[in-house]
């Protein structure tokens, strides 16, 4: 096991399989295809398949009634809509492979999947679980409860999102997001004959932008930020609506509930317009805990053993790790190296792609 060595040409063809099926978010029926071919994958390894309610498929290694499993996770969806592949189509340039959704993350789809085929069907105690869900991207609406019932139940969870950017950095804490809409709702009328009858909800919203931004504490890891600002009906009209939706992002769970707090507590200036909040903190932060780790140590010498280094790092994105690591110890971006995650220049390095993969059949054998 130690020299064993994966087939790169073959990870590039189920690569190049995966990458050409474009599997937009929002499109069923296309992340479905890329979920039947990793389906097929794992009945070609003996795994017990099952959909789950909601889209998500799971595939069981050796899982027997009672064990706790090692649960791996990885997403079938990407940012990218049908007809990207005509302006990125999958190509390999030198050490690179490119192409919508390479790096995130169906290279780590890939990789796992030549990891336990090197396992050789000698599964470890408590076998594998591997959740493949269809959802990622939008938030896990539908994956959630699932990946939640799965991680409570296993003794230990491998996410293989890419490492950071341009390194060999596993992911060791992320963290935790929350998406709010503020909606201010005010008083329409004329601006030239009849503006003391209005009530401006941009006005209103324009000074919440200060407040909520003012909430930030960017020395604990907390960020605050309005992305968009829709309002407003015509120039000569004083607008009746506004909506604002705000970013969030933190380390610890208190400071999630500090911002979710202060951003109900908010209160229109004019006693006319009226605001309504909806949204909140959709993933709670991965917290950098003794379980992760432990799990990170171990990774550490196995990556020393190979002949290379990871470090471990926090990250401000989010993933399904974040919904587990609460639950029982999580190790993130076991995934394949690279950079351009939800960008033009998306891509795998191919130099470094043999090592992580290596190191994720290693864990899975011996964790």
């Amino acid at each position: 096991m130690e020299g064993m060595q994966p087939d790169l040409a073959a990870m590039l063809a189920d690569l190049r399989t995966l990458v050409e099926l474009e599997s937009p978010s929002t499109d069923v029926v296309a992340v479905n295809r890329v979920m039947d071919a990793v389906e097929g994958w794992a009945r070609d390894l003996g795994a017990e398949t099952r959909a789950l309610p909601g889209g998500t498929r799971r595939f069981q290694f050796g899982v027997e009634a009672g064990a706790r499993p090692l649960l791996v996770l990885m997403h079938a969806d990407t940012v990218w809509p049908q007809g990207t592949l005509a302006a990125m189509p999958f190509r390999v340039e030198g050490e690179r492979a490119y192409g919508p959704g390479t790096y995130d993350m169906k290279a780590g789809i890939v990789g796992a999947f030549h990891a336990l085929r090197a396992l050789g069907g000698r599964w470890p105690v408590g076998g594998v679980q591997v959740l493949l869900t269809p959802d990622e991207e939008i938030g896990s609406l539908s994956s959630r409860e699932h990946i939640e019932a799965a991680a409570r139940g296993a003794r230990a969870v491998l996410v293989v999102e890419p490492p950071v950017a341009g390194s060999h950095a596993l992911k060791v804490g992320r963290k935790g997001v929350g998406d709010f809409v503020l909606t201010f709702h005010g008083v329409a009328s004329h601006a030239g004959n009849k503006p003391e009858e209005g009530a401006s909800a941009i006005t209103a919203a324009a000074r919440a932008v200060l407040e909520v931004e003012a909430l930030a504490r960017p020395e604990v890891g907390t960020t605050v930020s309005v992305g968009l600002i829709r309002g407003g009906t015509a120039t000569n009209v004083i607008p009746p609506e506004c909506v604002l939706e705000v970013d969030v992002r933190v380390s610890t769970l208190a400071e999630g509930e500090r911002i979710t707090r202060a951003i109900q507590a908010l209160r229109p200036q004019d006693a006319r317009v009226r605001l309504t909040v909806t949204g909140g903190l959709n993933r709670p932060p991965f917290e950098r805990g003794p379980g992760t780790e432990g799990l990170f140590a171990r990774a550490q010498a196995l990556a020393r053993e190979l002949g290379f280094e990871i470090s471990g790092e926090v990250v401000g994105g989010g993933s399904d790790g974040n919904f587990t690591a609460p639950l029982t110890p999580t190790l993130d971006g076991l995934g394949a190296p690279g950079d351009g995650a939800h960008a033009a220049h998306e891509h795998v390095r191919l130099d470094r792609w043999p090592d992580h993969v290596r190191l994720l059949t290693r864990l899975m054998q011996e964790l």
